[in-house]
């Protein structure tokens, strides 16, 4: 009994962990805590406050700024924050459609959909795994 309550623990955790670092963009949170104004978000900070404020939420793969506009690169999303009257508009994307949106920011940062070093890692023998 005590193995399989052990077993069962850890096979919690595993996932546990597996879900925190699948890194999915937390739209479900931005949606609850920004007001919605069309196909974006509204918030009254800065566009570095509210990225910290969603990045601490949940983190990101990576992120990345280009004067006042920040970037949060997820799984497959990423949200752009950018100055507004009043504060910022935040903004969701997919990955592909984001990249395509705002490549003149993050293309030299991270990679086209599809492209080495996006995650993928191949397979097969020989393959650099």
């Amino acid at each position: 009994m005590t193995l399989l309550v052990a077993v069962l623990l850890a096979g919690g955790l595993l996932v546990g962990c597996g879900s925190a670092s699948g890194n999915a963009v937390p739209s479900a949170w931005i949606g609850q805590t920004y007001q919605r104004v069309g196909n974006a978000y509204h918030a009254t900070g800065t566009p570095e406050s509210v990225a910290s404020a969603i990045a601490a939420h949940t983190a990101p793969r990576d992120r990345t700024s280009n004067g006042d506009r920040r970037f949060l690169r997820y799984r497959d999303h990423i949200v752009a924050v950018q100055p507004r009257i009043g504060g910022s508009r935040i903004e969701i994307e997919t990955y592909a459609r984001g990249h395509q949106r705002w490549g003149t920011y993050v293309g030299g940062v991270w990679p086209a959909p599809g492209r080495a070093g996006d995650g993928y890692r191949g397979g097969g023998p020989g393959s650099g795994k």
